[in-house]
């Protein structure tokens, strides 16, 4: 019997998957695992992106990040970008700017595993990619046209859905609020000798005002604007330099 809470479409998913399975499934489910995990896939700005509990699951929001991300080098006309991906993870925006335009990117990720996934990903999308496990914090941002992440973001005390207590916890949580890696990776980027074109993070939906009042803080010449998902929720902080 299919579980309320997964649709059909994923429910025949995994019954062709796992044939004769269907108790195993309701009991997996019935725990909150995530139906991507078990189907082992998801469809991203025309990517299949495989998932599995090395990296967090991507979602709609990501999509729409990624999809504002190429308007704007298209707006601002910029030739094969070199873009850095902080925080990779699955290797879902690396793989799908890729796909979309006309650049270089390099992801970069803490976790071995995460990085593992990225470059199995890239390769079943047949994308040339450079990534790297090495820490955000700490690897040169010198060089790079754009600088994007989607780094971890929820406050160490928010209350999560059940399901995320299967995705890594070190990408979903971070001190300080949540604005931990924001703060650093933007006091980095003001300490360049040339600063990127573009600057784009994707946010938690009540962090804006913070995270502006954190480029404030730390860069100048620069202009800094918000945008919404497509739940009218603040999802999105861009910024660019005079």
């Amino acid at each position: 019997m299919k579980p309320e809470n997964i649709t059909d479409i994923d429910w025949n998913l995994l019954k062709q998957k796992y044939p004769n399975q269907e108790q195993e499934l309701v009991e997996k489910l019935a725990t909150h695992y995530p139906v991507q995990y078990l189907i082992g896939n998801v469809e991203f700005l025309n990517t299949t992106i495989n998932v599995d509990e090395r990296a967090l699951i991507p979602r709609f929001e990501t999509e729409l990040f990624v999809e504002k991300v190429i308007e704007k080098i298209k707006i601002m006309n910029l030739d094969n970008p070199s873009i850095l991906d902080l925080g990779t993870g699955s290797g879902c925006i690396s793989i799908a700017l890729k796909k979309n335009i006309a650049c270089e990117v390099t992801g970069v990720d803490i976790s071995l595993n995460a990085i593992t996934l990225a470059k199995e990903n890239a390769e079943q999308n047949n994308v040339s990619l450079i990534f790297k496990q090495k820490n955000m914090l700490t690897i040169s941002y010198e060089g790079f046209d754009i600088i994007v992440s989607n780094p971890p973001y929820v406050s160490e005390i928010e209350p999560v859905g059940p399901e995320t207590k299967y995705e890594p916890q070190n990408a979903l949580f971070a001190p300080n609020q949540g604005l931990y890696f924001y703060e650093k990776i933007i006091e980095k980027i003001g300490k360049l000798t040339k600063k990127p074109k573009l600057v784009a993070f994707e946010i938690g939906m009540t962090q804006k005002e913070a995270i502006k009042n954190l480029a404030q803080k730390y860069l100048s010449n620069c202009n800094i604007y918000g945008e919404k998902d497509l739940t009218n929720r603040d999802r999105y902080i861009f910024i660019t330099f005079e």
